[in-house]
């Protein structure tokens, strides 16, 4: 899958992770899209590609490519400008 043009978040609607990281991103201003990896065809696809076959989320894909999986607000940050 090719890089996305803006910081996507791959979750689920249950997940407290995601839900914590999304409140997070919000205060600080950061843009992201969200993909609902239950509900988006192909979307639990590219988790388990870059998580050694496992559903995890919330999944990070950065504009550079990268991916992280259950990241800190500061990895997010730290990424955003690498």
């Amino acid at each position: 899958m090719s890089a996305p043009t803006t910081l996507t978040m791959y979750s689920t609607t249950w997940c407290g992770y995601c839900r914590r990281l999304k409140t997070q991103l919000n205060a600080e201003g950061i843009d992201f899209t969200e993909v609902d990896i239950e509900r988006t065809p192909g979307a639990a696809d590219f988790v388990m590609k870059v998580n050694g076959g496992n559903q995890t989320v919330p999944t990070l894909h950065f504009p550079n490519g990268t991916a992280l999986t259950n990241p800190t607000l500061a990895q997010v940050k730290e990424q955003l400008v690498a």
